[in-house]
């Protein structure tokens, strides 16, 4: 598959990435998607242009994408809120670097700033978009939307609130057009429904600009960010996993666009990981049961965000897969031998390669004797490829260089990320 081949809509990507983020927690259901809703109508009920729709709804569906544990998202779940600033600039320094969503970042970076009578049109001496407050008034919205109650019997609670609050916390040009949709049913109704998705899509994304494989490669960089920097603990692990995989798929014979797609696999491998607290990634000694069992449903959260975009359909085969093992232990499917491509495999290998190699800040890697002593032992239980772990063998400083100078690089950019947010 060459780039010019390759197309895919970005709310795609988007779109589950959002509702993934909110499965942390039961009460966080459906709560990207409900302020991109409730952004987007504020935007149309002022006469917010097309293109700069797109961009609010954009950043109301990622705004709260830099909160990396439950505490934190919860804490933002309050409508009094205590110091958010720190994850809505997170948010901004994940996103930033990646074009399509630069003027979204912008939003982002300030969605929590109050209106003060006029002075948040400002920040730190710069342009406040007014995305930032529109998305500030229907993420406050919508955390005053109760679940189990009926949404009809909760507008007047909710619009008294905001009421309270305007000049001083919203702009009242949009509070007014918020108490102006008020009054209809249909938003409430809508918002709170299933129907979010589909009625975003119509409205907004059917003429959005899509990328191609070199625009996907560069986004899953941008994800692979998101994914490991919830926590030091895997601060650079997909970075690790991409360049081994990379490394196995050019001595395996891959093709230039299959290594980019290798690359991409890898970098997403984890994204389920935006469903585990960091709390549970960070925990400091033994998981539970319970515990464990969590841990491991990432994978399938993988699989279910990425299996819908048909055209990552070999991306996802690739890196969703990578806790599978030939002799039919893994994880979430079970598949064996005959079901699990080579690019699966490659992944298997690269994950297991990097999760015994790299440094964690509990424990050191393995020396290179012991890593193949532990890769040869699955084998032998038949569960990772022979083939594959022969040229892990045959190639093994190449390899652990190339892994090793791309967790570096890792490494310092998540330093330089963390340094950002002080």
């Amino acid at each position: 598959m060459s780039s010019n081949e390759f197309r895919i809509n970005l709310w795609d990507i988007v779109s589950p990435l959002a509702k993934t983020v909110d499965m942390m927690s039961p009460d966080l259901a459906q709560h990207h998607m409900r302020v991109a809703y409730l952004a987007l109508r504020i935007a149309e009920q002022c006469d917010v242009p097309a293109d700069e729709r797109r961009d609010i709804v954009i950043a109301a569906a990622l705004h709260d994408i830099g909160a990396f544990s439950l505490q934190e998202r919860m804490d933002i779940l309050q409508f009094e809120e205590n110091s958010p600033m720190r994850h809505a600039i997170a948010g901004y320094l994940l996103l930033k670097d990646f074009e399509p969503l630069r003027n979204a970042a912008n939003i982002i970076r300030y969605h929590h700033l109050r209106w003060l009578y006029g002075k948040g049109e400002e920040c730190n001496g710069e342009q406040v978009v007014r995305g930032s407050h529109i998305v500030h008034l229907a993420d406050r919205v919508a955390v005053l939307m109760q679940q189990g109650k009926p949404i009809l019997g909760q507008t007047e609670t909710i619009c008294r609130m905001i009421r309270e609050r305007e000049g001083a916390v919203f702009a009242p040009h949009y509070a007014e057009a918020m108490r102006y949709l008020a009054d209809k049913d249909y938003i409430w109704l809508e918002a709170t429904s299933n129907w979010i998705e589909p009625i975003l899509r119509k409205r907004v994304w059917t003429q959005h600009k899509e990328i191609d494989l070199d625009g996907l490669l560069h986004f899953s960089h941008l994800l692979c960010h998101l994914i490991d920097f919830k926590s030091p603990f895997t601060a650079t692990h997909s970075s690790g996993v991409a360049a081994s995989a990379v490394e196995l798929g050019k001595l395996a014979k891959f093709t230039p666009e299959e290594c980019i797609m290798l690359r991409v696999a890898a970098n997403l491998h984890d994204l389920g990981k935006l469903a585990i607290p960091s709390e549970l990634i960070e925990k400091n000694g033994k998981l539970t049961e319970d515990e464990w069992q969590t841990m491991r449903t990432h994978v399938y959260y993988t699989y279910q965000v990425l299996d819908p975009i048909e055209a990552l359909g070999v991306i996802t085969s690739w890196g969703a897969l990578h806790q599978e093992r030939l002799n039919g232990t893994g994880y979430p499917f079970s598949y064996s031998a005959n079901e699990l491509t080579l690019g699966s495999r490659i992944m298997a290998v690269a994950d297991i390669f990097t999760a015994i190699t790299e440094d964690r800040p509990y424990r050191k890697g393995m020396d290179k004797e012991t890593a193949l002593n532990t890769l040869a032992t699955m084998v032998a239980k038949g569960e990772i490829d022979e083939t594959l772990v022969a040229l892990v063998r045959d190639h093994f400083d190449n390899i652990n260089s190339a892994r090793a100078e791309a967790q570096q690089d890792a490494r310092t950019q998540y330093s330089q990320f963390v340094a950002a947010l002080q």
